[in-house]
């Protein structure tokens, strides 16, 4: 008589999952904030919502995300501690852009088969980007989908939720003919365009990861895989530095993501306002011109799919920009005026890139 099935002849290790969640104890025990009820294990992530009863309205916010076809690269190089950095930035500074301050987040990981090393080092990743945030990792899942992934292969998705003070949110409601667009620097390509990316330099080119080329200063691998700025707690201080007083001159704040700078900028300007942003401002990193030389790829599409060095604008009064600046700089974030805000006209709306990026 042939062996009855089970969960583990059809492909699924209840005890890898286990043996996972007691190698990531250690990292998520890392990511934490006193507001956290309970330990990892639970059936849900407790946090202790007391503490907003201290604001006069408080607004929650929430944002998911994932990181796209960037894992392809980390799952062929083999590296996986540092992709939870992608996926924490793409979440929570989409809440920052608001003035939220993100409480907590939880992480969905699914995969082929449940290496528990691997599971491991995703969640490090993860867990040491939310101690960059300020926010806590209360809790996540690990699925293992034998037969719809390949054993190496997994995705990744988060949430998180923040709060702000209802009178203090900042958006496209405060900004006015005037104001100064200051740009922050992009540790890279983050984790947007990278279908394009993959494309290009795999499909079209034929290059391998472990390539040396020598205007990126290391394999392009390795820069392929530089993980995502988190600017999240950076730009939380800045807002709260800026806007303790009555004036409030930083109006709006946004992530630079899928779609590009003018498209992502556009969602926090009125209508009867344009921008016009300075190209010669800034240098985009060797990246973005080997993406355009080797793919063919037209400058607008490129400014349309990557971020092309800039991964967080904030739009203020033009008096506070030099003190917006300096305030970055000392968190080791670069940054510069890119652009300013005018009246529109007939012909001269929306966001527009001009002139020619510097050598």
């Amino acid at each position: 008589m042939s062996e009855g099935a089970s969960y583990a002849a059809a492909g699924v290790d209840i005890e890898a999952g286990d043996r996972a969640v007691e190698l990531m104890k250690e990292w998520v025990a890392k990511a934490t904030r006193p507001e956290v009820v309970g330990g990892l294990g639970g059936f849900a992530g407790l946090f202790d919502a007391s503490a907003l009863t201290a604001y006069r309205r408080p607004l929650l916010a929430t944002s998911t995300d994932g990181v796209g076809t960037k894992v392809a690269i980390a799952q062929k190089m083999d590296r996986h501690d540092t992709i939870g950095f992608d996926l924490v930035g793409m979440v929570v500074d989409d809440l920052v852009v608001c003035g939220a301050e993100p409480l907590f987040m939880t992480d969905y990981i699914c995969t082929g088969k449940v290496v528990p090393e691997t599971i491991a080092q995703i969640v490090k990743g993860i867990a040491e980007a939310c101690v960059e945030a300020g926010t806590a990792l209360v809790g996540g899942e690990t699925a293992e989908h034998p037969g719809l992934l390949e054993a190496d292969e997994y995705d990744v998705a988060g949430a998180a939720t923040g709060v702000v003070e209802a009178d203090e949110v900042i958006g496209a409601d405060r900004v006015r003919a005037g104001d100064v667009v200051v740009a922050m620097a992009s540790s890279g390509l983050h984790s947007n365009g990278y279908s394009l990316v993959r494309h290009v330099f795999f499909d079209r080119a034929g290059w391998q990861l472990d390539r040396e080329v020598p205007e990126l200063g290391g394999t392009l691998g390795d820069t392929l895989l530089i993980p995502t700025r988190v600017y999240a707690k950076h730009c939380l201080e800045l807002i709260q530095e800026l806007n303790a007083g009555d004036e409030k001159p930083l109006h709006a704040m946004s992530h630079i993501t899928g779609g590009g700078f003018a498209a992502n900028l556009a969602r926090v300007i009125p209508d009867d306002l344009a921008v016009r942003i300075d190209r010669s401002s800034w240098s985009p990193a060797p990246i973005f011109g080997l993406v355009g030389q080797l793919g063919g790829v037209p400058q607008l599409e490129l400014e349309k799919t990557l971020n092309m060095g800039v991964g967080m604008v904030a739009v203020l009064g033009a008096a506070a920009a030099d003190r917006a600046i300096a305030a970055l700089a000392e968190r080791d974030i670069d940054a510069w005026v890119c652009g300013e805000v005018s009246s529109a006209t007939d012909a001269k709306t929306g966001v527009e890139l001009q002139g020619d990026y510097t050598n």
